[in-house]
């Protein structure tokens, strides 16, 4: 007898078959970047040569590799039910990995801002040479220049297709990676720039665009720090990009408002990493007393709005306590 394929999922959270089928593109979509970055990274650092433009764009290529990495560790990690030891499951781990990859930008970006930084103060001029192609003389800025607009265009078509999946899924690393990709076209442009710039005399010009380039990737790793800080800090659950509270918080606040033995409710939603962890205090109308039927029938309907919300603990209480759920 033919046993059923097993149910994607995150810990106990059984995952939508259109759910399902989202992360098992996310998952091939960063198969593939990988794939593609190695390449990317291969085809720079043989160009490169001594620009420091080249050097850093070449730099971020390498980085990128890191968030999809990531991410397919977080994943599998993530559907491992609870244990003892860890009784909300593993959820966090994409919280981890979201902060391992914004350390390595922001620690890479700030090496490459010295580097670069260095060089313009210091008046470094790049030796961009001549190449021999069949006997013809041939500056090698122009295979640079080629080289680093033709690698571009992978990174920010993956990068596209990952921000929405990212929000479908609500996984901050893939919307970290889709960052990083789609700041490689600005990157390239900016490098190409800096090297053109030197080709017509321009010294400053190539230690300017490695300034740019290291710059984005300081602010994309301080963007993510911040957003993977905040997460591990248990702050208010927000949207996937950190624009907003999430609209469940307030689902969430209306579905147990409406439950006709409810006086006055208090939310809070942490956001697990993928799901959510719902607490509810609930002060009943006066004079009455949930039953176990009530809470439970309660507590289902809050299950049923989304798959993200994985858990909801329900508290009956004489009146709201104000400390632990700030208005």
């Amino acid at each position: 007898m033919t046993r059923p394929p097993a149910r994607a999922r995150f810990g106990t959270t059984e995952l939508t078959d259109e759910q399902a089928q989202r992360l098992r593109r996310a998952v091939r979509l960063e198969w593939i970047s990988i794939g593609t970055l190695a390449l990317v990274v291969a085809a720079m650092g043989l160009v490169a040569g001594r620009s420091q433009a080249m050097r850093a764009a070449w730099v971020e290529d390498m980085l990128s590799l890191l968030p999809p990495i990531v991410f397919l560790v977080s994943v599998r990690i993530a559907r491992r039910p609870p244990t003892p030891r860890h009784p909300y499951g593993y959820h966090r781990v994409a919280g981890v990995g979201h902060l391992t990859a914004a350390v390595a930008l922001l620690g890479a970006g700030a090496a490459l801002v010295v580097d670069s930084g260095t060089a313009l103060v210091t008046g470094d001029r790049p030796q961009i040479g001549v190449l021999d192609v069949l006997g013809t003389p041939v500056w090698a800025g122009w295979l640079m220049v080629v080289v680093v607009l033709a690698t571009s265009v992978p990174p920010v078509l993956l990068g596209r297709m990952k921000t929405r999946l990212a929000e479908e899924l609500h996984d901050k690393v893939l919307l970290a990676d889709a960052d990083l990709n789609r700041a490689a076209g600005t990157a390239g442009l900016v490098t190409a720039a800096g090297v053109l710039g030197t080709g017509t005399g321009l010294w400053w010009a190539d230690a300017a665009a490695a300034l740019v380039v290291s710059t984005s990737v300081v602010a994309t790793g301080v963007l993510h720090l911040r957003s993977s800080a905040a997460g591990l800090a248990d702050s208010r659950a927000s949207t996937y990009d950190d624009a907003a509270p999430h609209p469940l918080v307030r689902e969430v606040e209306t579905v147990l408002r409406q439950q006709p033995w409810v006086r006055d409710v208090g939310v809070r939603v942490r956001d697990e990493g993928h799901v959510f962890h719902v607490e509810g205090f609930l002060a009943p109308a006066a004079g009455t007393v949930p039953t176990l039927e009530q809470l439970a029938a309660a507590r289902r309907r809050c299950l049923e709005l989304d798959w993200k919300i994985a858990d909801v603990v329900l508290a009956p209480v004489a009146e709201l306590p104000e400390d632990q759920v700030p208005r």
